[in-house]
Protein backbone atom coordinates (compact mmCIF):
# COMPACT_ATOMS: atom_id res chain seq x y z
CA UNK A 1 0.00 0.00 0.00
CA UNK A 2 1.82 3.25 -1.19
CA UNK A 3 3.22 5.73 1.72
CA UNK A 4 3.77 9.08 2.00
CA UNK A 5 6.18 9.06 -1.08
CA UNK A 6 4.23 7.08 -3.57
CA UNK A 7 4.16 10.01 -6.01
CA UNK A 8 7.95 10.47 -5.76
CA UNK A 9 10.37 9.29 -8.16
CA UNK A 10 8.20 7.45 -10.46
CA UNK A 11 8.97 6.78 -13.90
CA UNK A 12 7.23 4.67 -16.87
CA UNK A 13 6.51 1.16 -17.02
CA UNK A 14 10.01 0.20 -19.09
CA UNK A 15 11.24 -2.88 -20.81
CA UNK A 16 13.92 -5.12 -20.06
CA UNK A 17 15.65 -3.60 -22.66
CA UNK A 18 15.16 -0.11 -21.99
CA UNK A 19 15.83 -0.96 -17.74
CA UNK A 20 19.11 -2.63 -18.89
CA UNK A 21 20.17 0.69 -21.00
CA UNK A 22 19.34 2.75 -18.31
CA UNK A 23 21.32 0.83 -15.64
CA UNK A 24 19.26 -1.07 -13.17
CA UNK A 25 19.27 -0.89 -9.51
CA UNK A 26 18.92 -3.37 -6.72
CA UNK A 27 20.51 -6.23 -4.92
CA UNK A 28 18.27 -6.90 -2.54
CA UNK A 29 16.21 -9.46 -0.43
CA UNK A 30 12.82 -11.37 -0.86
CA UNK A 31 14.20 -13.52 -2.91
CA UNK A 32 17.63 -13.15 -3.29
CA UNK A 33 21.21 -11.54 -1.58
CA UNK A 34 21.48 -8.01 0.05
CA UNK A 35 24.13 -5.22 -1.23
CA UNK A 36 24.24 -1.45 -1.41
CA UNK A 37 24.99 1.33 -3.75
CA UNK A 38 28.46 2.58 -3.89
CA UNK A 39 29.26 5.71 -1.98
CA UNK A 40 28.95 8.82 -4.82
CA UNK A 41 26.65 6.72 -7.15
CA UNK A 42 24.12 9.76 -8.70
CA UNK A 43 20.70 9.33 -10.46
CA UNK A 44 19.29 5.64 -11.80
CA UNK A 45 22.70 3.83 -11.99
CA UNK A 46 23.92 1.31 -9.98
CA UNK A 47 26.61 -1.26 -10.47
CA UNK A 48 26.10 -4.53 -11.60
CA UNK A 49 26.30 -6.97 -9.16
CA UNK A 50 28.25 -10.15 -10.84
CA UNK A 51 28.47 -12.51 -8.32
CA UNK A 52 25.06 -12.69 -8.25
CA UNK A 53 24.32 -12.47 -11.94
CA UNK A 54 26.92 -15.51 -12.29
CA UNK A 55 25.07 -17.37 -9.01
CA UNK A 56 21.48 -17.04 -10.27
CA UNK A 57 22.58 -17.98 -13.82
CA UNK A 58 24.25 -20.85 -12.70
CA UNK A 59 21.48 -22.00 -10.61
CA UNK A 60 18.85 -21.62 -13.24
CA UNK A 61 20.72 -23.94 -15.54
CA UNK A 62 20.89 -26.39 -12.88
CA UNK A 63 17.14 -26.18 -12.78
CA UNK A 64 17.14 -26.99 -16.32
CA UNK A 65 19.08 -29.57 -16.14
CA UNK A 66 17.03 -31.04 -12.89
CA UNK A 67 14.46 -31.26 -15.78
CA UNK A 68 15.57 -34.21 -17.57
CA UNK A 69 16.19 -35.75 -14.43
CA UNK A 70 12.58 -36.26 -13.31
CA UNK A 71 11.86 -39.31 -15.29
CA UNK A 72 14.44 -41.10 -14.12
CA UNK A 73 13.64 -40.38 -10.38
CA UNK A 74 11.23 -42.23 -7.68
CA UNK A 75 8.17 -41.04 -7.91
CA UNK A 76 8.16 -40.49 -3.68
CA UNK A 77 11.16 -38.10 -4.66
CA UNK A 78 8.81 -36.18 -6.78
CA UNK A 79 6.14 -36.28 -3.97
CA UNK A 80 8.90 -35.09 -1.74
CA UNK A 81 10.28 -32.34 -3.59
CA UNK A 82 7.25 -31.03 -3.75
CA UNK A 83 6.17 -31.16 -0.27
CA UNK A 84 9.59 -29.13 0.31
CA UNK A 85 8.06 -26.62 -2.34
CA UNK A 86 5.11 -26.59 0.53
CA UNK A 87 7.37 -25.79 3.32
CA UNK A 88 9.51 -23.51 1.23
CA UNK A 89 6.27 -21.31 0.11
CA UNK A 90 4.68 -21.36 3.78
CA UNK A 91 7.85 -20.05 5.51
CA UNK A 92 7.67 -16.96 3.01
CA UNK A 93 4.20 -16.50 2.97
CA UNK A 94 2.54 -17.63 6.48
CA UNK A 95 5.78 -16.63 7.82
CA UNK A 96 8.15 -13.99 6.73
CA UNK A 97 5.34 -12.06 5.19
CA UNK A 98 1.71 -12.42 6.57
CA UNK A 99 3.23 -13.27 10.07
CA UNK A 100 6.63 -10.80 10.84
CA UNK A 101 5.97 -8.50 8.01
CA UNK A 102 2.40 -7.83 8.55
CA UNK A 103 1.71 -8.73 12.11
CA UNK A 104 -1.58 -9.98 10.80
CA UNK A 105 -2.25 -12.98 13.18
CA UNK A 106 -0.37 -13.84 16.52
CA UNK A 107 1.99 -17.61 16.64
CA UNK A 108 2.86 -19.04 19.29
CA UNK A 109 6.70 -20.36 19.98
CA UNK A 110 6.51 -23.74 18.33
CA UNK A 111 4.40 -22.45 15.45
CA UNK A 112 7.20 -19.44 14.99
CA UNK A 113 10.54 -21.86 14.98
CA UNK A 114 8.09 -24.45 12.40
CA UNK A 115 8.15 -20.86 9.89
CA UNK A 116 11.68 -20.07 10.85
CA UNK A 117 12.68 -23.50 9.77
CA UNK A 118 10.46 -23.36 6.37
CA UNK A 119 11.57 -19.82 5.89
CA UNK A 120 15.40 -20.74 6.16
CA UNK A 121 14.28 -23.60 3.58
CA UNK A 122 13.38 -20.52 1.37
CA UNK A 123 16.66 -18.50 1.23
CA UNK A 124 15.56 -15.53 0.44
CA UNK A 125 17.12 -13.78 3.37
CA UNK A 126 16.51 -14.04 7.00
CA UNK A 127 13.15 -13.07 8.28
CA UNK A 128 14.55 -9.68 9.87
CA UNK A 129 15.79 -8.28 6.43
CA UNK A 130 12.81 -9.75 4.34
CA UNK A 131 10.50 -8.32 6.60
CA UNK A 132 12.18 -5.27 6.80
CA UNK A 133 12.47 -4.35 3.09
CA UNK A 134 8.96 -5.55 2.29
CA UNK A 135 7.41 -2.83 4.67
CA UNK A 136 9.45 -0.53 2.60
CA UNK A 137 8.37 -2.03 -0.14
CA UNK A 138 4.66 -1.33 0.80
CA UNK A 139 5.13 2.63 2.47
CA UNK A 140 6.99 3.30 -0.91
CA UNK A 141 5.69 1.09 -3.22
CA UNK A 142 6.43 1.74 -7.25
CA UNK A 143 9.20 4.51 -5.74
CA UNK A 144 12.90 4.17 -5.64
CA UNK A 145 12.41 3.39 -2.37
CA UNK A 146 10.83 0.10 -3.43
CA UNK A 147 13.29 -2.55 -3.63
CA UNK A 148 11.73 -4.09 -6.68
CA UNK A 149 10.08 -1.45 -8.14
CA UNK A 150 7.63 -2.53 -11.02
CA UNK A 151 7.75 0.71 -13.10
CA UNK A 152 11.59 -0.11 -13.78
CA UNK A 153 10.29 -3.02 -15.68
CA UNK A 154 9.18 -6.56 -15.86
CA UNK A 155 13.05 -7.65 -16.01
CA UNK A 156 13.74 -5.10 -12.57
CA UNK A 157 11.28 -6.54 -10.96
CA UNK A 158 11.19 -10.33 -11.67
CA UNK A 159 15.02 -10.74 -11.11
CA UNK A 160 16.93 -7.42 -12.15
CA UNK A 161 16.86 -5.99 -8.77
CA UNK A 162 19.15 -8.74 -7.54
CA UNK A 163 21.44 -8.10 -9.89
CA UNK A 164 22.70 -4.77 -8.36
CA UNK A 165 23.18 -3.10 -5.57
CA UNK A 166 20.28 -1.30 -3.50
CA UNK A 167 19.47 2.13 -4.76
CA UNK A 168 19.99 4.16 -1.93
CA UNK A 169 16.67 5.12 -1.21
CA UNK A 170 16.02 1.21 -0.24
CA UNK A 171 18.62 1.51 2.47
CA UNK A 172 17.90 5.06 3.70
CA UNK A 173 13.81 4.48 4.20
CA UNK A 174 14.34 1.45 5.81
CA UNK A 175 16.91 2.48 8.21
CA UNK A 176 13.63 4.94 9.57
CA UNK A 177 11.28 1.99 9.45
CA UNK A 178 10.57 0.79 13.25
CA UNK A 179 11.52 -2.90 13.30
CA UNK A 180 11.83 -2.98 17.17
CA UNK A 181 9.27 -5.87 17.08
CA UNK A 182 11.24 -7.97 14.82
CA UNK A 183 14.58 -7.84 16.84
CA UNK A 184 12.18 -8.37 20.05
CA UNK A 185 11.82 -12.10 19.05
CA UNK A 186 13.90 -14.36 19.82
CA UNK A 187 13.19 -16.50 16.79
CA UNK A 188 14.00 -14.28 14.48
CA UNK A 189 17.42 -12.73 16.54
CA UNK A 190 18.52 -17.03 16.44
CA UNK A 191 17.63 -17.20 13.31
CA UNK A 192 19.56 -14.10 12.08
CA UNK A 193 22.60 -15.01 14.21
CA UNK A 194 22.68 -18.60 12.13
CA UNK A 195 21.10 -17.72 9.27
CA UNK A 196 23.83 -19.46 7.10
CA UNK A 197 24.07 -22.95 9.06
CA UNK A 198 20.58 -22.87 9.06
CA UNK A 199 20.29 -22.16 4.85
CA UNK A 200 22.67 -25.41 4.63
CA UNK A 201 20.75 -27.31 6.81
CA UNK A 202 16.90 -26.55 5.52
CA UNK A 203 17.46 -25.79 1.64
CA UNK A 204 19.88 -28.01 0.62
CA UNK A 205 20.65 -31.08 3.12
CA UNK A 206 17.65 -31.95 4.37
CA UNK A 207 15.66 -32.13 1.14
CA UNK A 208 19.04 -33.82 -0.29
CA UNK A 209 19.42 -36.70 2.30
CA UNK A 210 15.70 -37.90 3.56
CA UNK A 211 15.24 -39.36 -0.12
CA UNK A 212 18.57 -40.76 0.08
CA UNK A 213 18.63 -42.07 3.34
CA UNK A 214 15.00 -43.18 3.59
CA UNK A 215 13.73 -44.76 0.22
CA UNK A 216 17.10 -45.07 -2.09
CA UNK A 217 16.95 -42.46 -4.30
CA UNK A 218 20.42 -41.51 -5.90
CA UNK A 219 22.24 -38.65 -4.15
CA UNK A 220 22.40 -37.20 -7.65
CA UNK A 221 18.72 -36.87 -8.06
CA UNK A 222 17.74 -36.09 -4.90
CA UNK A 223 20.22 -32.85 -5.16
CA UNK A 224 18.87 -31.66 -8.40
CA UNK A 225 15.40 -32.29 -7.60
CA UNK A 226 14.48 -32.01 -4.35
CA UNK A 227 17.17 -28.93 -3.90
CA UNK A 228 18.04 -27.13 -6.93
CA UNK A 229 14.58 -27.72 -8.58
CA UNK A 230 12.50 -26.90 -5.89
CA UNK A 231 14.47 -23.86 -4.75
CA UNK A 232 14.75 -22.37 -8.04
CA UNK A 233 10.74 -22.63 -8.84
CA UNK A 234 10.22 -21.23 -5.54
CA UNK A 235 12.48 -18.35 -6.30
CA UNK A 236 10.36 -17.67 -9.33
CA UNK A 237 7.12 -18.17 -7.76
CA UNK A 238 7.57 -15.48 -5.01
CA UNK A 239 8.89 -13.31 -7.60
CA UNK A 240 6.27 -13.33 -9.96
CA UNK A 241 4.09 -11.52 -7.22
CA UNK A 242 6.71 -8.96 -7.50
CA UNK A 243 6.65 -8.62 -11.26
CA UNK A 244 3.59 -10.79 -12.43
CA UNK A 245 1.34 -9.60 -9.55
CA UNK A 246 1.60 -5.38 -9.65
CA UNK A 247 1.47 -5.37 -14.14
CA UNK A 248 -1.10 -7.84 -15.18
CA UNK A 249 -4.76 -8.10 -13.20
CA UNK A 250 -7.76 -6.11 -12.55
CA UNK A 251 -7.41 -3.97 -9.69
CA UNK A 252 -11.19 -3.87 -8.07
CA UNK A 253 -10.11 -2.39 -4.68
CA UNK A 254 -7.58 0.31 -5.78
CA UNK A 255 -7.61 1.82 -9.07
CA UNK A 256 -4.40 4.05 -8.42
CA UNK A 257 -2.32 1.64 -7.90
CA UNK A 258 -0.44 -1.06 -9.50
CA UNK A 259 -1.04 -4.40 -7.75
CA UNK A 260 -3.29 -6.43 -9.53
CA UNK A 261 -5.24 -9.15 -8.55
CA UNK A 262 -3.99 -12.55 -10.84
CA UNK A 263 -5.53 -15.59 -10.25
CA UNK A 264 -2.36 -17.58 -11.93
CA UNK A 265 0.18 -15.95 -9.27
CA UNK A 266 -2.55 -17.55 -6.76
CA UNK A 267 -2.27 -20.55 -7.89
CA UNK A 268 1.67 -20.72 -7.84
CA UNK A 269 1.78 -18.87 -4.51
CA UNK A 270 -0.41 -20.58 -2.35
CA UNK A 271 -2.50 -17.52 -2.01
CA UNK A 272 -0.69 -14.69 -2.31
CA UNK A 273 -1.56 -13.33 -5.82
CA UNK A 274 -5.07 -11.18 -5.03
CA UNK A 275 -2.46 -8.37 -4.54
CA UNK A 276 -4.52 -5.52 -5.03
CA UNK A 277 -6.58 -6.57 -2.39
CA UNK A 278 -3.55 -6.86 -0.15
CA UNK A 279 -1.78 -3.45 -0.72
CA UNK A 280 -5.50 -1.82 -0.24
CA UNK A 281 -5.75 -4.02 3.30
CA UNK A 282 -2.57 -5.46 4.35
CA UNK A 283 -3.23 -6.23 7.85
CA UNK A 284 -5.54 -8.45 6.58
CA UNK A 285 -4.22 -12.27 7.33
CA UNK A 286 -5.73 -14.03 4.52
CA UNK A 287 -4.54 -11.56 2.25
CA UNK A 288 -8.08 -11.73 0.30
CA UNK A 289 -11.31 -10.45 0.27
CA UNK A 290 -12.63 -14.60 -0.28
CA UNK A 291 -10.86 -15.84 2.78
CA UNK A 292 -10.35 -19.95 2.00
CA UNK A 293 -11.06 -19.16 -1.87
CA UNK A 294 -7.70 -21.18 -2.76
CA UNK A 295 -5.96 -19.75 -0.75
CA UNK A 296 -3.58 -22.45 0.74
CA UNK A 297 -1.68 -19.90 3.18
CA UNK A 298 -4.99 -18.96 4.86
CA UNK A 299 -5.93 -22.77 5.52
CA UNK A 300 -2.37 -22.93 7.16
CA UNK A 301 -3.28 -20.49 9.68
CA UNK A 302 -6.40 -21.20 9.98
CA UNK A 303 -5.12 -24.88 11.30
CA UNK A 304 -2.82 -23.74 12.83
CA UNK A 305 -5.57 -21.30 15.11
CA UNK A 306 -7.46 -24.25 15.32
CA UNK A 307 -5.07 -26.28 16.91
CA UNK A 308 -4.04 -23.33 19.16
CA UNK A 309 -0.72 -22.44 17.86
CA UNK A 310 -1.90 -19.24 16.25
CA UNK A 311 -4.48 -16.44 17.26
CA UNK A 312 -5.70 -13.00 16.96
CA UNK A 313 -6.30 -12.96 12.89
CA UNK A 314 -7.01 -9.48 11.92
CA UNK A 315 -9.36 -8.93 8.97
CA UNK A 316 -10.55 -6.51 7.01
CA UNK A 317 -14.79 -6.14 8.00
CA UNK A 318 -17.34 -6.08 4.59
CA UNK A 319 -18.44 -3.04 4.81
CA UNK A 320 -15.16 -1.75 4.88
CA UNK A 321 -14.42 -3.61 2.00
CA UNK A 322 -17.05 -2.63 0.04
CA UNK A 323 -17.01 1.12 0.39
CA UNK A 324 -13.16 1.23 -0.72
CA UNK A 325 -14.52 -0.74 -3.49
CA UNK A 326 -16.81 1.76 -4.27
CA UNK A 327 -14.66 4.75 -3.39
CA UNK A 328 -11.38 3.65 -5.45
CA UNK A 329 -11.85 0.51 -7.07
CA UNK A 330 -12.18 -0.07 -10.77
CA UNK A 331 -15.50 1.47 -12.26
CA UNK A 332 -15.68 4.03 -9.50
CA UNK A 333 -15.87 7.82 -9.94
Amino acid sequence: MPGPAADEGKVPFRTAKEEIRVGFGVEGSEGGGGGREKPGARGRRQDIVWRNVFLMSLLHWGAVYSLALIPKAQPLTLLWAYFCFLLTALGVTAGAHRLWSHRSYKAKLPLRIFLAAANSMAFQNDIFEWSRDHRVHHKYSETDADPHNARRGFFFSHIGWLFVRKHRDVIEKGRKLDVTDLLADPVVRFQRKYYKITVVLMCFMVPTLVPWCIWGESLWNSYFLASILRYTVSLNVTWLVNSVAHMYGNRPYDKNISPRQNPLVTLGAIGEGFHNYHHTFPFDYSASEFGLNFNPTTWFIDFMCWLGLATDRKRATKPMIEARKARTGEGSA
